[in-house]
């Protein structure tokens, strides 16, 4: 890695180190040339228009642009009304938190969730609540339960190929939750970065398209499919949520988010470039996971149990016995190698024997060498 490119990347890791925690894609598999063909594409129409302050909801040419492309990869109807453009995945959390929810509200999340989620909810004073999951998400009974307890603004979920899980919530569970939230009035706050990322197989539909009455605002994000550089996502529902969202005043005085770059992406569709690159990452991804597997298979199947990825970018598992996975972190610093420990996915800072890795930003010779150093650590404590 370049001085240059540590200068400008938020992530530098040592000369050296396998980082297994790293869930972002490697610079290699950044599409620069893509993006060169997008803006010589946008910049050639002689239009200056997305160099204005944006329209409030985004761009209406991108939302419908972007519509149809998620047509066609959710496989359901996908209004351009429904969308609110966004800078990404992190700015629409905290956008709902602001306009969905206020200081002291109780909010409802998964045991493990995304570690980086909640400290967003935490800056924002939210009461973290968690609700048990298992092999198959979010446990429903276990949510009702504690609706007898709690009022909650939302109930934040990560349904397809969860992070760090794995998990899918299947059809029935995702029915019943969105029933549960037009019942008690509450939101779900959909996380479905992952959704277009299927490997092995392919998930229920997202969230929305089981929303009757207003209840899903749904979050998703250009980060995963396309380059986290541009900080271009996007909040899926109702046009009556969306409302709340354009009327602020934050948009009043800025306009619509990130135009630029959304003119620019417009192109990366409009070219038929997103679909190939796309194509390209899930290719990529579905060797580099199958990779990570058969070295845990091969090293560690005798103390460490996981969950076979079928998409997205991690695997969570458990070791056996009492072991801090903060400790052996530690340890692991000294071998080269890192991951993510497993209390970090917690709102009460339990699972502490779970781990996450991530195949994302490594090749396979890469994932293989890490995990023969992590199991250098574990069987050295």
């Amino acid at each position: 890695m370049t001085l240059q490119t540590r200068q400008t990347m938020q992530l530098s890791i040592p000369e050296g180190m396998i980082d297994l925690g790293v869930g972002q894609p490697s610079v290699s598999l950044l599409p620069l040339e893509i993006i060169k063909q997008a803006a010589d594409h946008r910049l050639k129409q002689a239009d200056p228009s997305f160099l204005a302050y944006g329209k409030e909801s985004g761009c209406g040419c991108f939302r419908a642009v972007l519509a149809e492309f998620l047509t066609d990869g959710y496989q359901i109807p996908v209004d351009a009304d429904d969308l609110f453009i966004t800078c990404g995945a992190t700015n629409s959390l905290d956008l709902i938190c602001t306009f969905f929810a206020r200081p002291g509200d109780t909010i409802f999340v998964e045991e493990p969730t995304y570690f980086l989620a909640l400290r967003i909810f935490q800056a924002r004073l939210l009461n973290v609540v968690s609700i048990p999951a298992d092999e198959n998400g979010l446990i429903i009974e276990a949510l009702e339960e504690q609706l007898t307890h709690h009022s909650p603004a939302f109930v934040y979920s990560i349904p397809t190929f969860h992070n760090p899980s794995g998990a899918t919530l299947p059809a029935d569970r995702r029915e019943k939750l969105v029933r549960l939230g037009e019942k008690h009035q509450f939101f779900i706050v959909a996380d479905e970065v992952y959704q277009l990322l299927a490997y092995t197989s392919s998930p229920p539909p997202p969230m929305m398209a089981f929303d009757r009455q207003g209840t899903v605002l749904s979050v998703s994000s250009f980060t995963k499919i396309l380059a986290p550089g541009l900080r271009l996502g996007w909040i899926q529902a109702s046009p009556k949520l969306i409302s709340r969202l354009t009327q602020s005043g934050l948009l009043a005085s800025s306009g619509g988010l990130n135009p630029f770059t959304s003119a620019m992406v417009r192109s990366v569709i409009e070219l038929g470039l997103l679909g190939k690159h796309l194509d390209f990452l899930k290719n990529t991804y579905t060797e580099r996971a199958r990779a990570l597997s058969n070295a845990l298979h091969e090293y560690l199947s005798d103390i460490f149990q996981f969950r076979e990825p079928e998409g997205g970018f991690f695997i969570w598992g458990h070791l056996q016995g009492k072991i801090d996975t903060e400790h052996i972190r530690q340890q692991a610093l000294k071998h080269q190698v890192h991951f993510q420990p497993g209390h970090r996915f917690s709102a009460t800072e339990s699972l502490k024997n779970h781990l996450r890795l991530s195949f994302s930003y490594y090749d396979a010779e890469a994932l293989e060498e890490g995990v023969r150093r992590l199991k250098a650590v574990i069987t050295g404590c």
